[in-house]
């Protein structure tokens, strides 16, 4: 396992950020070997990534449930930053400290099963019975070599936040197509407005944006060097260089683009799930949302954490009856509700939570179309690759057709892997 760890590492991280990485926030890495017993009682180790008040009293809650129904368990949960929780398992797996049970980002699933870093858990999977209540997208993220190694928690997607009033005072619809966001964002644009934005960041964050643009103009990652996806990069660069959008979305997060919408400062942009509390609590704006504009055709991205349960682990039995527990239906739903996420079991999703709320809904039917990032191990090297085409092709370093020629060059082999 460990020779598959270091390929791991190559692939997903560089050793400077693995070294910084190492403690985040002084806080001393736990061992997934330190799972110990006290007299009859186990100490499961549990790492995650949620930061709200909101998510954290839920999960505190369930754990709390949890120990209080098997006084024979105690949950040691540990929080670690979303930036640093893949590094800190590369890590930790290399030196034989892991949790017991971590969530993991879903794209990355897949390379850390092939790692060897996940336990299989396909027999009790099996035995649990609810594989078929899950929408195909999030749990073929789970999978690897047709075994399972986790747990769909919840899902997000992708759609289109646009200003009401902005809208409005322009004479304009939400855009339903490609070219009806164009004509809107040029309306939109103004000296201290800008018509659009999306994030364009060197990280998972620009690709997540970048896929459903690729999807709607008819291609994947499979067929990368074709005309959806110079389709699909040259929407971005027209938007930078007509004024549309601005160039800084190279270095824009999902979260500085909701600030700037939610104060007026760009009329549309594409954001996730999870934005909507922010926006009900601290938006100065009047907004609503609708699915992504269709090209060729529609297409959403999914994204969203996933259960897993490490292969070092002394206590999988516990481990994985705790993720049964947490996902009993009112006690997932109230930490989901709380997180801004969307469930990944369409029996869950027909909660009138959902589906009587007009905003969620539209990310709720969405999750029938949402593609997952299951695309092997070597993932989150494609990913990069795509990134470093977006920021050639918005700052002019390279054309469209280009940049993508280039990175799909990158991407084949890995695809072949």
């Amino acid at each position: 396992m460990f020779k598959n760890v270091r390929a791991l590492m190559m692939a997903m991280v560089t050793v400077p950020v693995l070294l910084t990485a190492c403690a985040p926030s002084g806080e001393a890495p736990k061992s997934a070997q330190g799972s110990t017993a006290s007299g009859d009682k186990v100490t499961i180790q549990w790492w995650d990534s949620m930061t709200s008040e909101a998510t954290q009293g839920a999960l505190k809650k369930t754990i709390a449930e949890y120990e209080t129904a098997h006084p024979n368990v105690k949950i040691e949960r540990t929080f670690v930053s979303f930036a640093d929780i893949k590094n800190k398992l590369l890590l930790g797996a290399a030196g034989n400290q892991v949790p017991d049970i971590v969530w993991i980002d879903n794209p990355d699933h897949q390379a850390f099963a092939a790692a060897g870093i996940l336990a299989d858990i396909t027999k009790e999977i099996q035995q649990w019975g609810q594989a078929d209540k899950y929408f195909s997208g999030p749990w073929s993220s789970t999978m690897y070599k047709g075994k399972n190694y986790g747990v769909p928690i919840g899902s997000n997607d992708l759609a289109l936040y646009y200003n009401v009033d902005m809208l409005k005072e322009a004479g304009i619809n939400p855009p339903k197509t490609w070219d009806e966001l164009k004509d809107a964002a040029q309306k939109l644009t103004k000296p201290d407005v800008y018509g659009f934005s999306m994030t364009a960041v060197k990280t998972e964050e620009g690709t997540f944006q970048f896929l459903p643009l690729m999807y709607q103009a008819g291609s994947d990652i499979s067929n990368f060097n074709s005309a959806g996806t110079v389709e699909a990069a040259t929407l971005l660069k027209d938007m930078v260089s007509k004024g549309y959008m601005s160039k800084e979305v190279i270095n824009q997060k999902q979260s500085d683009t909701v600030v700037q919408f939610s104060t007026g400062k760009v009329a549309m942009m594409v954001n996730g799930t999870w934005q909507i509390p922010l926006l009900r609590k601290e938006g100065k704006v009047n907004w609503d949302v609708v699915q992504l504009p269709t090209n060729k055709q529609g297409g959403t991205i999914l994204g969203g954490e996933n259960w897993a349960i490490t292969d070092a682990s002394k206590h999988k039995d516990i481990a994985f009856d705790i993720i049964k527990f947490a996902n009993e239906p009112d006690r997932l739903k109230e930490f989901l509700k709380a997180a801004g996420r969307l469930p990944s079991r369409e029996d869950y999703l027909m909660d009138p939570f959902w589906q009587n709320d007009k905003q969620l809904k539209v990310f709720a039917d969405a999750m029938k179309v949402a593609k997952a990032r299951a695309y092997g191990p070597n993932y989150p090297k494609i990913s990069d690759a795509i990134q470093i085409m977006m920021q050639e092709v918005i700052t002019g370093a390279k054309a469209p057709d280009v940049a993508v020629k280039d990175a799909d060059a990158k991407i084949k082999p890995l695809l072949q892997q």
